[in-house]
């Protein structure tokens, strides 16, 4: 018989990937930009020069493979692909509660969540 586990929610924490928090935010960062790239029919090259970046670092973004690219890179990508990108900061939740971090795209109606231990 086959043991199936219940997913956390985030495939990087399920693995153990350090940073799994970062990892996951990040990664839908780059889904994002992707369907945006394709949205606009642009080629690698051409969305590499929008972005300032060089196409091979576009195309290791664009698969997972974005440990070189910060979050805030990618959020400027998504501002220069004509995207407006925003930041709320709340009160932290009730004592005895984790705040979190969650990202938002109209679009898709997509939450993500990203848990902070105490003290970050």
């Amino acid at each position: 018989m086959i043991e199936i586990e219940k997913s956390s929610g985030n495939v990087y924490e399920d693995i153990g990937t350090p940073e799994a928090s970062e990892m996951q935010v990040k990664s839908q960062l780059a889904a994002k930009i992707g369907e945006i790239i394709k949205a606009r029919h642009l080629t690698q090259v051409q969305a590499a020069e929008i972005l300032g970046l060089t196409q091979p670092k576009l195309s290791q973004m664009l698969r997972g493979k974005f440990r070189g690219i910060s979050e805030s890179k990618m959020m400027d990508c998504l501002l220069l692909l004509g995207r407006d990108v925003q930041i709320v900061i709340k009160s932290a939740p009730a004592q005895g509660k984790r705040a979190e971090l969650k990202w938002y795209s109209p679009e898709d109606y997509t939450f993500t969540n990203r848990a902070m231990t105490d003290g970050q």
